[in-house]
């Protein structure tokens, strides 16, 4: 995290967390009481995305601090729960939808643990299992080097049976993780990509063998994995790349490690292709053979989506038969053609990876 400024809200409490914070940054922040000038700042660069990525906003959450997945519409949605722990990524990578989401960008870390634990007390009493996650509008572990927060929140869900935590990342940052109480209650989870789309598309992240390796590291420490293949990006020899992702994957760690894995195709708003050929000039990725989905996304032409993902399902199914392997946002042809199954029932989806939670993570079995 290369940070150049940080700012600060006034309202914010120079606690145990923040000061924590400021002393990594190595950076006095600059007091401000409301967000306008911070605003102003970034919109007023040549490079909004850019400059946000090194201009950290400590600031107080002021919405839910914990929130559905939005899911698309027409897809099936594996109903996970998002807990808002802060917005934008210090890594650049040209798809990242974030580019085109927040207006304007801003890293923004929402500081408040007891806020966040109360919001968790809540859901942990409630009768049902949950999968809960921090990597929807930001990477789960760039915080890590200069946060308590992702300790505190795995330590949180150690005490409990009813609720999983997953922490998805495309850095190696794990090292004050290692060594925690988790008890099987926090699963550490790794988008990947082949390496010649981690070179060309995935800036400021970790190499993928990195990524592994530090998987390897968290498992041998007793945590559950998952791995993300999403956006699967189409291009000449990719189907052979990405079954060696897989191979890998297992290579390095073993198949009753894995809670689950998402795959997906690269899909984006229409008005992320402007940015995309802006900010990334050499990037071939907008130019795919795209339609405009039912949700109005941009997604892969069906057929092409179809092959790509029967290739990857027969490599699954003979290197971890057991390991569940779930589509992100695709329909019943894309399921029924590749997988042989739909789980079309309200929720269906979303009850298999619960099962798969409480299976590998030792969660209360008579709530499924």
């Amino acid at each position: 995290m290369k940070l150049n400024r940080v700012f600060i809200d006034a309202a914010v409490d120079r606690d145990e967390e923040v000061e924590y914070l400021i002393t990594k940054t190595g950076i006095t922040p600059e007091v401000v009481q409301n967000s306008q000038p911070v605003y102003d700042l970034i919109n007023g660069s040549d490079d909004p995305i850019a400059f946000a990525k090194h201009l950290l906003y400590i600031t107080e959450n002021r919405g839910a601090v914990i929130r559905e997945c939005p899911g698309t519409s027409h897809y099936t949605c594996c109903d996970y729960t998002i807990l808002h722990t802060g917005t934008f990524c210090t890594m650049d990578c040209s798809y990242c939808i974030l580019q085109a989401y927040f207006h304007p960008p801003v890293l923004q870390y929402f500081a408040g643990l007891n806020r966040l634990s109360g919001a968790l007390d809540k859901v942990f009493a409630k009768k049902k299992i949950l999968r809960i996650g921090t990597g929807e509008y930001t990477d789960s572990l760039i915080w890590e080097p200069i946060s308590t927060m992702p300790a505190f929140l795995v330590e949180k869900f150690a005490g409990q049976d009813r609720a999983v935590l997953e922490l998805k990342t495309k850095t190696v940052n794990v090292d004050s993780l290692l060594n925690l109480e988790h008890n099987g209650k926090t699963i550490l989870a790794w988008s990947v990509n082949t390496p010649e789309i981690i070179r060309s598309e995935e800036r400021g992240t970790a190499a993928l063998a990195a990524r592994l390796s530090a998987a390897k590291r968290c498992a041998e420490k007793g945590y559950k994995l998952a791995f993300h293949f999403d956006p699967l990006v189409l291009y000449e020899g990719c189907e052979q790349a990405y079954e060696r992702v897989i191979l890998s994957i297992f290579d390095h760690v073993a198949p009753t490690e894995v809670a689950w894995i998402s795959i997906g195709t690269f899909r984006f708003m229409p008005q992320l292709k402007p940015i995309v050929e802006k900010r990334f000039p050499g990037s071939t990725i907008p130019y795919g053979e795209f339609i405009l989905g039912l949700d109005n996304k941009m997604r892969y032409f069906k057929p092409l989506r179809i092959a790509l993902y029967k290739r990857l399902a027969k490599v699954f199914r003979e290197t971890a038969p057991d390991v569940l392997v779930y589509y992100c946002m695709e329909d019943r042809e894309i399921w029924e053609k590749t997988f042989g199954y739909f789980p079309g029932k309200d929720g269906e989806l979303g009850h298999l990876l619960d099962q798969s939670a409480a299976k590998r993570c030792g969660l209360n079995t008579s709530l499924l």
